[in-house]
């Protein structure tokens, strides 16, 4: 028994430390989506370890870094729960009408279009973004059209495919590979019908895996980017997709810092979106950050359409600036704009090495 419960605290303890090396590996940055199974796990692993002080007292060490552990992942994931929900903004006379975006990673090999077309057409939302989707999904696509005038194609059959679509006016797009040709991004311009403009900012970058990239320069790299390009815009912002991280992730903390937009999931819930078919290896990889005039009525998550991804919605509207919600801006410390620039730089550096 000693031994089993040494190779489960070795293993929970070696996994929770792994994410505070900074290493771009995918094996120290895979462990940062699993920080609430860990947790989970950690709990009763450290329960069990005090029915064990009894045969080795020098156990005790192990609960010591374990208790810490644990505090730590509480620490971290308390925010992203109810008891971390500020009051409700009060809607000003001049705010606009409620907007509802729907953004989903619908898996480029999945067949079940009509299950994606169908949540459109019942939730109407007035953007929706679709990532993975090539030609095959575009086509699928179309019968939607005729409802959303406003398109932004990039058909790619890499995965890495993206559609916007929009009953909004569209002022102006523009399409940016910020590290790699083949890893798009979609920056929109877009007014209300009560005449609100605001910037909307879609990504995808390709996640640390062993299956898919070996470290998360080029995801880093491409998600930074996106954040000092929308560092100082005096327009109203919300950037979304599939950002293949997690909210608590040191990139992720430092896309905050840069780009000083919130994370909508603080005090609204973890929201796993990944994986559709494996509950208990859930993990937020669809994202959602906004400035400070942008005020998130609710964040959720819609039931499967057949995609390893969960759609995500969003209600949101658009007011003055406000002070009380610009305290959850984080602010970058000294030398984290060097690491920034650095790691954009890598991204790109890294691109540059895959095609030698």
């Amino acid at each position: 028994m000693q031994i089993l419960f040494l190779v489960l605290s070795g293993v929970l303890i070696l996994l929770s430390l792994l994410p505070f090396v900074r290493c771009q590996h995918w094996i120290f940055r895979v462990a940062e989506f699993v920080k609430l199974q860990l947790l989970v796990f950690q709990v009763p692993v450290l329960a069990w370890g005090f029915y064990l002080l009894a045969e080795s007292p020098w156990i005790w060490a192990i609960q010591i870094v374990q208790a810490l552990l644990i505090a730590y992942h509480v620490f971290i994931l308390v925010r992203y729960t109810k008891f971390w929900r500020k009051d409700k903004y009060e809607k000003g006379k001049d705010a606009s009408d409620s907007i509802k975006i729907i953004s989903c990673n619908v898996l480029q090999f999945n067949k079940e279009h009509e299950r994606f077309i169908d949540l459109i057409r019942k939730e109407q939302p007035k953007i929706f973004l679709t990532m993975e989707s090539d030609a095959v999904w575009e086509k699928a696509l179309r019968v939607l059209e005729s409802d959303y005038p406003n398109v932004v194609k990039v058909t790619l059959d890499n995965t890495y495919g993206m559609h916007f679509y929009t009953k909004l006016k569209v002022n102006k797009s523009q399409i940016h590979y910020f590290v790699a040709d083949d890893i798009p991004s979609i920056e929109v311009e877009l007014e209300t019908e009560d005449g609100h403009r605001f910037v909307f900012f879609a990504v995808h970058p390709p996640p640390p895996s062993p299956t898919e990239e070996e470290n998360s320069k080029e995801r880093d790299g491409d998600l930074l980017s996106v954040a000092k390009k929308v560092r100082d815009y005096k327009m109203p912002v919300l950037v979304t997709g599939d950002f293949n991280n997690v909210a608590w992730a040191r990139s992720s903390i430092l896309f905050k810092k840069t780009s000083k937009l919130i994370d909508a999931r603080i005090g609204r819930g973890i929201l796993s979106t990944f994986h559709a078919n494996y509950w208990f290896f859930r993990v937020p990889l669809d994202l959602l950050f906004h400035s400070p005039n942008v005020f998130i009525d609710k964040l959720f998550i819609y039931p499967s359409v057949g995609s390893d991804h969960f759609p995500m919605g969003c209600t949101f509207f658009i007011d003055r600036y406000s002070d009380e919600q610009a305290e959850d801006i984080e602010h970058l410390e000294q030398g984290e704009m060097s690491e920034v620039n650095e790691l954009i730089v890598e991204g790109r550096e890294e691109e540059s090495d895959n095609r030698k």
